[in-house]
């Protein structure tokens, strides 16, 4: 496990914070926030790190390092990487909020180890489940919230139903029909091409390269995952916020409608006239996501002191 920073100081892990209170402090975290003497802004570096994941494969991120006790972890959706706009977006505003987040390569996907491949949910709630074990082991640090964009947005749902240590998720625009994505990338005769050749090789329209494979076992993993029953084994005290776009033509609209009557603890924000990027109203986005985060963190911390 190595790190690399992008100033000239050396770092091996990310570094533990000095021991203090509970810092991490949207601006709008709440009125104690405000009662206090402001204190200097903190230059917040940026570092890489390279996490192996279960299969010892090396998992790719930044950290945005603000020295703040708690982290932020941000994932990425299919065909994209940790420096997909949203995400770097996401990460920016919260560093520039005194929030250190760390956002990273899935297995497989732009600097980090592995073929890439279709599906892969639950895999890639492993890497996550990596990442956040070395944060609160290897880092001695807490992962305050988990956001996730697209198909990351499901990967941070899964992660809460299965797992119950991070209590604050963000799914921006995830996708509760898991086998509508099936036909929305692979076209309506998928299934005729999987039964004649026994998986698909999607190619790059321009050089013909193959960009990845689907295989028969990837389907069967989608048609196995009930995101209903996923969101409805998610804990109560889990808080949940579902944002999507009401101009979405990827994932639409109606699957945010449907996390919402199976999560118990849950919050929907429909941002009106926004598409699956978000990219007019990145900033709108960044205010709605710190907005919730701060105020769940500061729950939090009331509950703990």
């Amino acid at each position: 496990m190595s790190s690399e920073s992008k100033s000239q100081t050396p770092s091996s892990a990310i570094i533990p914070p000095q021991p203090g209170e509970c810092e991490n402090s949207s601006k709008a975290m709440s009125k104690k926030a405000d009662q206090k003497e402001a204190s200097p802004a903190r230059k917040a570096k940026q570092q890489k790190v390279i996490i192996p994941n279960k299969d010892g494969e090396n998992l790719v991120g930044l950290l945005h390092e603000t020295g703040s006790k708690e982290i932020v972890i941000l994932c990425h959706g299919f065909l994209c990487t940790k420096e997909n706009n949203t995400i770097k977006k996401l990460a920016l505003a919260l560093e520039n909020d005194g929030i250190s987040a760390f956002r990273f390569d899935f297995a497989g996907n732009g600097k980090s180890q592995g073929s890439l491949r279709y599906g892969r949910y639950l895999g890639e709630v492993e890497d996550l489940r990596a990442v956040i074990e070395y944060i609160g082991g290897v880092a001695n640090r807490a992962v305050s919230a988990i956001i996730g964009h697209s198909k990351g947005g499901d990967v941070v749902l899964l992660y809460a139903s299965k797992y119950h240590d991070v209590h604050t998720v963000v799914n921006i625009s995830g996708r509760f029909e898991l086998m509508r994505g099936v036909e929305f990338h692979l076209g309506k005769d998928y299934m005729e091409m999987i039964e004649k050749e026994g998986f698909i090789d999607v190619k790059n329209k321009k050089t013909g390269s193959v960009v990845y494979r689907v295989t028969r076992e990837s389907l069967v993993e989608c048609q196995g995952t009930n995101m209903g029953e996923v969101g409805s084994g998610i804990e109560k005290e889990c808080k949940v916020l579902t944002v999507h776009g009401s101009a979405d033509n990827i994932v639409p609209v109606e699957d945010a409608l449907e996390f919402a009557k199976v999560i118990a603890n849950h919050e929907l924000h429909i941002m009106e006239g926004a598409e699956h990027g978000y990219t007019a109203q990145q900033t709108e986005l960044a205010t709605v996501v710190l907005d919730f985060v701060g105020r769940a963190t500061q729950q939090d911390c009331d509950t703990n002191n």
